[in-house]
């Protein structure tokens, strides 16, 4: 499965490998890619991984999530 998140925080390269590096580290996440211009990632989900926890991963490195799709 696919999910779209929306951040909101991103100014950098820093920001898009902190975020991408979050990610990747949430179990249940088997890819992701963060693009600083669109400032989405787009994650590919292998397991239970719900919203809450994407949000908080991303929370928790000082960015905001606005929207996930």
């Amino acid at each position: 499965m696919k999910k779209t998140l929306k951040i909101e925080g991103m100014s950098c390269e820093h920001c898009v490998a902190a975020v991408k590096k979050a990610l990747d580290a949430v179990d249940g996440v088997s890819a992701a890619e963060v693009d600083l211009d669109s400032g989405t990632a787009v994650i590919d989900i292998a397991g239970a991984v719900t919203d809450e926890t994407l949000r908080a991963a991303i929370e928790d490195e000082g960015y905001s999530v606005a929207e996930i799709a």
